[in-house]
């Protein structure tokens, strides 16, 4: 396609996508399910798993994909629009993140943290060691290490859908309670040390150990960096960035290209963008500049931009794959694993340091959840040739059924016998 035609085409696509999406959205609402959810279903209806089985030609028509990128195509431009509206999320999340509250249950926050690492990525590990060189299944490429399918297996375990676990949050109107801000710390951490273990898998096979070196200490140095020198500058120059109490278009770009050099930063690094526009997202001042952010950014982000991705991950998913009985006995080993190791974890983790059974269970439901972040490692993984395509699609249901449990199971377990979501340690 020349240029003109896939702008045509793109338009075509996009008005798909957004209608799609919608329309499953409104059927899963009337399951309790938040749009979010409904996004990430749809993006694998749209791919080859549905409308490529039901429609192969109209599907190839509207979504041409070609793996060998000797011509542009759906990929070469729907892979940085969908990781745009990744990065612009994950900057709103930062904006509404509440440090304050972290630091008072920093404890909590820890514990889940590690206890929602160490159990998942155990199950992993010994999934991976089990299935790996098994006779007749091929879920690993022969190039692939056992130690290194091991490792990343473990750390696709380990994964929270850190963004889409903020919107959840969002959704039940538990963004700065204890219960919601324990799990979103938690997630946070869990998900930056597994992309610190795909780092390692990465290296090793490609046998070059700067990588992970690069990647560990330029995210730590970042960090740093963001809280001790562009934070309290910000904090500073906000007068000169805020008039009459709104932000002005100046501060408006500084702050877009602050979270793109964050974004920048973070890839380049292999860390993801994802997660330097979180931090920049964090490090904003908490007044009239987070607010004026997140009221421009939101709307068009949440509506046009971040369906995108979910289209993406779909068409990469082919669940006709998994078309044997011990394929879909490993499939369900995997989601088993998933489930207790991460959500039963984090619910005994939190219960040790001190909250309540119901605030226990609702992060350990909120952390299962593994939705956006599990998509984005795993489309790593196939991409480097370290997962097959059978193991990409058994890993996406699992993702899919995980997010799918998190709304309505959270919602059992935290109503009141008054019908009222509690979290008593909310300040």
């Amino acid at each position: 396609m020349d240029n003109l035609a896939l702008a045509v085409h793109f338009f075509l696509q996009l008005a798909v996508i957004l209608l799609f999406c919608r329309l499953v959205g409104a059927v899963a609402a009337r399951f309790g399910q938040p749009q979010v959810v409904a996004e990430m279903i749809a993006g694998v209806l749209l791919g080859p798993s549905l409308f490529g089985l039901l429609m192969p030609e109209q599907q190839a028509w509207l979504f041409p994909w070609d793996k060998t990128q000797t011509t542009r195509d759906t990929q070469s431009y729907l892979f940085p629009v969908s990781q745009l509206g990744l990065a612009l999320y994950m900057f709103i999340v930062g904006l509404e993140f509440r440090m304050d509250i972290i630091r008072e249950r920093l404890k909590s926050s820890v514990a889940v943290s590690i206890a929602g690492m160490a159990a998942p990525f155990v199950l992993g590990a010994l999934l991976a060691w089990l299935i790996h060189s098994r006779p007749g299944i091929h879920l690993f490429p022969a190039n692939v290490p056992l130690d290194s399918a091991m490792i990343f297996l473990g750390a696709c375990m380990c994964i929270t859908a850190f963004p889409m676990l903020a919107r959840i949050i969002h959704y039940k109107g538990l963004t700065g309670t204890t219960m919601g801000t324990v799990a979103i710390g938690a997630g946070a951490i869990d998900d930056a040390m597994a992309w610190c273990l795909l780092a390692v898998v990465l290296a090793k096979l490609d046998g070059d150990w700067s990588h992970a070196v690069l990647n560990i200490g330029g995210g730590a140095a970042f960090v740093i960096l963001a809280f001790t020198v562009i934070k309290p500058l910000l904090r500073r120059a906000e007068r000169f960035l805020v008039k009459d109490g709104s932000l002005t278009e100046g501060g408006f770009v500084i702050g877009i290209a602050l979270m793109s050099l964050g974004a920048w930063w973070t890839d380049y690094i292999r860390l993801h963008a994802v997660f330097g526009a979180f931090v920049m997202g964090a490090v904003m001042p908490r007044s009239f500049m987070a607010r004026d952010l997140v009221e421009r950014i939101q709307p068009l982000t949440v509506t046009l931009l971040l369906p995108l991705f979910f289209t993406y991950s779909g068409l990469n998913t082919k669940i006709g794959l998994i078309n044997s009985a011990s394929l879909w006995l490993i499939c369900g080993a995997v989601l088993l694993a998933a489930v207790a190791g991460k959500g039963g974890a984090c619910y005994l983790a939190a219960r040790a340091t001190g909250l309540p059974n119901r605030e226990a269970l609702g992060i350990g439901t909120l952390m299962n959840a593994r939705g956006l972040m599990e998509l984005i490692i795993i489309n790593i993984g196939l991409q480097k040739g370290v997962i097959s395509e059978a193991l990409f699609a058994t890993l996406v249901i699992m993702a899919v059924i995980t997010t799918l449990m998190a709304s309505p199971l959270f919602e059992f377990v935290t109503r009141s016998r008054h019908g009222k979501i509690t979290d008593p340690l909310s300040p």
